[in-house]
């Protein structure tokens, strides 16, 4: 690379939890290229967390939604930017795609072994080590999981925790970099001022409890039901705070309905991920924990500093859930855990549905509560 400051492309186009993941990655070449412009391709949806990224000097979006019909304007906002060299932090076909229509003499990525579609791998010129590798002593900690503590591992290819994968490209990619993964999103004073003022606005007083609510036809979320009866045993002695996003404002809507509760207040079809980030940073900062299933927002709150009580379901925490530097998290599963836990699917095969979720207790996760509670 000649003395001049490469021009840098990241390249991560979704999901939030996933955007939420790559943020060291930012950090760590922002702050061993400082001469640098950087540039983050990414879908639209996602986007509006990045803004106020402190140091990052552009957005390319990618309309995955669109189509083809996205690629024209893509591949011009490629052209103007004029990345010297490109990161990919995703490893698919999509990402491979956006990476050589960049045009960047460099492109560094995760080894072949670490793509699910090898094949796009061939777009890298610079691969970082495999899974396995050191990660320079950080640890992923220990979870709780279902009452018993097991510890967190790290043994190469996709059984490593996502963020583990993450952060050894971060090192390939920024060599000068301490190490220190940074996972904020660089919420301003002002708009964690303005979440201060949203949470003294709606009476939540004390440390109290977050739920997240989930999509109700999705096979990872937890039943209303069961939220519902969660917030009515925590607000007999703690303050409750139901949030919903847009696409699970109707249920958010019937639990405000439902849930009249001097103690409970309601957040209902959150938008704006800088003012959720901003919202969970104030939480955090009140030592409230969040209870909710693997979402985006879940990566979010325990990047925010937030404990997170994981309702894991068919999920695997040890992979995807909320990454554990010095911060203690619980992972709540079902008694009744069927052999094909965890799956990872989007989808349910299982005979009577996804039971690996539904039947998760209100009591298992009062329990994991006051664990969390008892780690602060």
């Amino acid at each position: 690379m000649s003395d001049t400051p490469p021009r840098i492309l990241i390249v991560r186009l979704s999901h939030l939890g996933d955007v939420v993941q790559t943020l060291p990655l930012y950090h760590a070449l922002r702050a061993a290229y400082p001469a640098s412009q950087i540039a983050w391709a990414v879908q639209p949806e996602f986007e509006g967390l990045l803004r106020g990224l402190g140091g990052l000097d552009r957005t390319i979006l990618f309309g995955r939604r669109e189509g083809v019909r996205a690629w024209p304007a893509l591949v011009r906002a490629l052209e103007d930017f004029g990345a010297d060299w490109s990161v990919d932090a995703q490893a698919n076909v999509k990402s491979a795609m956006v990476a050589l229509a960049s045009r960047a003499g460099r492109r560094s990525g995760y080894a072949r072994v670490d793509w699910r579609e090898r094949f796009a791998a061939t777009s890298v010129t610079d691969p970082c080590a495999a899974g396995g590798a050191s990660t320079g002593g950080l640890t992923t900690g220990s979870f709780r999981t279902g009452g018993f503590r097991t510890g967190g591992f790290r043994t190469g290819g996709f059984t490593e925790h996502a963020v583990d994968r993450l952060l050894r490209l971060a090192r390939h990619a920024a060599p000068t970099w301490d190490g220190t993964p940074r996972f904020d999103a660089d919420i301003s004073l002002h708009e964690l001022q303005t979440a201060e003022r949203r949470l003294t606005d709606l009476d939540v007083h004390g440390p109290g409890v977050l739920l997240h609510l989930s999509p109700p036809a999705d096979v990872r979320s937890w039943p209303i039901a069961g939220f519902a009866e969660l917030a009515r045993r925590l607000a007999a002695h703690s303050a409750v705070l139901v949030v919903s996003g847009p696409a699970e404002a109707n249920a958010g809507r019937d639990l405000e309905l439902e849930l009249r509760h001097p103690r409970i207040g309601h957040i209902v079809g959150q938008r704006g991920l800088r003012d959720l980030a901003a919202l969970f940073t104030a939480c955090a900062r009140r030592g409230m924990p969040f209870v909710g299933c693997d979402s985006g927002p879940m990566h979010l709150a325990w990047a925010s500093g937030m404990r997170v009580v994981l309702l894991a379901g068919p999920q695997d925490e040890r992979r995807t859930g909320p990454y554990v530097v010095d911060v203690g998290h619980h992972t709540v599963r079902s008694r009744r855990r069927p052999d094909c836990v965890p799956c990872l699917s989007r989808s349910c095969a299982h005979a009577e549905g996804p039971v690996c979720i539904r039947t998760t207790s209100v009591e298992d996760v009062e329990d994991a509560l006051s664990a969390a509670t008892q780690d602060a």
